[in-house]
């Protein structure tokens, strides 16, 4: 129990300092999806509000029986592009359960972006190929580079190919993927980017007015495609080639304003995936995770990083 005195703040860069590995992020997401399947751990749906200009604000609420509250606000900015300031920015804090008092203030860019690969990773050890080889990315920024990080790890990756549209993020990419090894290739379209790839990765900018270009009919029986961007990319007529279709909180996704996809495609939520009472993956169509993240996955990776950062003695104590 945590009763006040100071409180600890970890900066993104203090955060990547921890050595929290994907793996690490994704088993500590399905012991917190577990814990809420078993009601230890409660959390409420994310909250968004687009007030204009491109911009989205969102919200995340969770407390669990382990002691900690946690509370993230997120704003995608798409005019920080010309300030030369990340797009998404905001902040983390970890709260006392019993008490109510402040425990921590995290950066929130590190988090959502390890949070974000680790619920595709939970996802993909259950949907995708263990033998996946190649991997597609539609959309080159920082959910690129994390899902990369993360596929990476998992399976026996050969090579990736690249649809976007900044230079500077392809060139990034495109550094990395060569950095591990990896066939790195721009592709000339998104349908040959995405025919015969194992792993399709989509994280366009979240702007509606996009017109969609992705057809879920490109991709080849047995892929796995990690939706992050709302399904926005993709033509709304062709999501029925999915033969499965997981989003990550079935009650957040029928609340929702505007959903990703039809309710009666959705075969499951990640809980029901990890405690096995999704149902069994349709191997002879592709399968897809849609989602808009939830509170969970940012209280699992926010909490493991405070455990981590007072065992190593790591961030700055601020008297309260």
């Amino acid at each position: 129990m945590h009763t006040g005195g100071n409180f600890l703040y970890l900066s993104d860069t203090a955060l990547a300092e921890l050595g929290i590995s994907p793996g690490d992020i994704a088993d500590a997401i399905e012991a917190a999806l577990l814990a809420k399947a078993e009601g230890r751990l409660h959390a409420s749906p994310k909250s968004a509000i687009l007030p204009g200009g491109g911009r989205y604000m969102m919200s995340t609420l969770a407390v669990g029986d382990d002691g900690f509250i946690v509370v993230k606000q997120v704003s995608v900015c798409p005019g920080n592009a010309d300030r030369e300031l990340p797009t998404i920015n905001g902040a983390i804090m970890v709260l006392d359960a019993e008490t109510g008092l402040l425990r921590a203030v995290l950066g929130a860019n590190w988090i959502t972006a390890v949070r974000t690969a680790a619920l595709s990773a939970v996802a993909a050890r259950r949907l995708a190929d263990p033998a996946s080889e190649t991997v597609a990315f539609v959309g080159t920024g920082v959910q690129a580079r994390s899902h990369l990080m993360a596929f990476a790890d998992m399976y026996p990756l050969k090579r990736i190919r690249i649809v976007g549209r900044g230079q500077a993020n392809i060139d990034r990419l495109l550094r990395s993927a060569r950095e591990m090894e990896l066939e790195a290739e721009v592709s000339e379209s998104a349908e040959d980017a995405l025919r015969g790839a194992d792993l399709v990765v989509t994280s366009v900018t979240l702007d509606y007015s996009l017109e969609p270009f992705l057809d879920a009919g490109w991709l080849k029986p047995g892929a796995f495609a990690a939706i992050t961007d709302l399904c926005i990319p993709w033509h709304a007529s062709s999501l029925g080639a999915f033969g499965t279709v997981i989003v990550d909180d079935r009650t957040q996704e029928a609340e929702s304003d505007r959903p990703m996809l039809p309710y009666e495609q959705i075969a499951g939520d990640l809980t029901e995936l990890v405690a096995g009472t999704a149902p069994p993956r349709e191997f002879a169509r592709p399968a897809a995770f849609a989602f808009r993240g939830i509170a969970l996955g940012d209280y699992a990776a926010a909490v493991l990083a405070v455990r981590r950062a007072e065992e190593t003695g790591v961030g700055l104590h601020i008297p309260s």
